[in-house]
């Protein structure tokens, strides 16, 4: 009886094991070794693109289900310089969709010339932002638009004045396109869906993403592991590499003391809510097409994509950049470069 409980426990053991090693080959067919990036200067090798473990970033959809009419109309909004109450000043002055969206400035210039008080982001892409504006003070495309429109150093204008301006050019095509005609929401409707046109997919990067690994160099491989690894991807991510939280700008060293000239939009998130805890924060920027926006951050401060990633390595990770890190992770930043209705922006 003993060597029969003996034999069987044994081919039981043995089963066991041939079970184990079946598992683990299986394993090795369903989840095979993702590829690494070769090391250079302390660049780990790392999980990215398709393989990765997590998908920290996400392609750009392509925009679907737009009215085209209503699009083509925003567009011709978008540039009127009728919104102005001197006649001279469009949205398309600060967010010039021949410059990235933006207008190259370190402040933009409204109406009279007058200087406002931060950097215009770009419009590229603006329709994946959870908030709208450097300090979050509107929650969508359609309620940023008042900001503009009442600020004496922008726009200038009210709704009044603007509808009467726009109604001998514009009635009839509002009539056609919306029941209501010529009005403030179909306005706003108009250059919303115009905005949402706006969009920039097929960077190199996405399509790194979807499985094209030859659509990255080297370098902008090499680039993206430094991004990883330092941890620009904690505030960068998403869709719009970026765009979805607030964060103190000088998490790590102390920012504005060291610039000096503090402003009241240097408060950022504090002049929306008054709280201690939102001085200094501000929505991070997308980093989509960065590339194409200089000069950077919400005072315009660094001229060169160069100078932005080394401030931000200082004041928000406490690390100084050696020149390779610099320079691999500008080249990333390149990668994220996409294309506007099919073509290269």
């Amino acid at each position: 009886m003993a060597k029969q409980t003996s034999t069987r426990s044994s081919w039981a053991w043995l089963l066991l094991f041939a079970v184990v090693f079946a598992l683990l080959g299986l394993s090795v067919l369903l989840f095979p070794e993702p590829p690494t990036l070769s090391v250079e200067e302390g660049v780990e090798q790392q999980d990215v693109g398709e393989f990765g473990r997590d998908r920290p970033i996400q392609p750009i959809p392509p925009p679907a289900g737009l009215d085209t009419e209503k699009v083509a109309l925003g567009r011709r909004l978008f540039h009127e310089t009728r919104f102005s109450a001197d006649g001279a000043v469009a949205c398309a002055t600060c967010h010039d969709l021949a410059r990235g969206g933006v207008d190259g400035l370190p402040r933009s210039r409204g109406i009279g010339g007058a200087e406002g008080e931060v950097n215009a982001p770009t419009v590229f892409n603006a329709v994946f932002n959870f908030k709208q504006f450097w300090d979050g003070r509107a929650d969508n495309l359609t309620d940023q638009m008042e900001g503009p429109i009442h600020n004496p150093k922008e726009l200038g204008s009210n709704w009044p004045d603007i509808l009467k301006r726009l109604e001998p050019d514009y009635a009839a095509v509002f009539q056609r396109l919306y029941p209501q005609g010529l009005s403030v929401d179909n306005v706003k409707d108009a250059i919303v869906a115009f905005q949402q046109s706006l969009v920039t997919p097929d960077s190199s990067f996405d399509r790194y993403l979807r499985g094209d690994l030859d659509a990255l160099t080297e370098k902008q491989r090499l680039g993206y592991s430094r991004f990883l690894t330092l941890g620009c991807i904690k505030c960068h991510q998403g869709v719009g590499v970026g765009g979805n939280m607030f964060q103190r700008m000088g998490a790590k060293n102390d920012y504005f003391r060291d610039r000096g000239s503090e402003t009241q939009a240097d408060l950022g998130r504090f002049n929306v809510t008054g709280e201690e805890f939102d001085r200094y924060r501000f929505k991070v920027p997308s980093l989509r097409n960065v590339a194409l926006t200089a000069p950077y951050f919400h005072d315009g401060s660094a001229k060169t994509l160069e100078q932005a990633v080394s401030v931000m390595a200082r004041y928000q990770l406490a690390r100084e950049l050696s020149d390779l890190e610099r320079e691999q992770l500008v080249a990333f930043l390149g990668s994220l470069t996409g294309t506007y209705q099919g073509k290269p922006l």
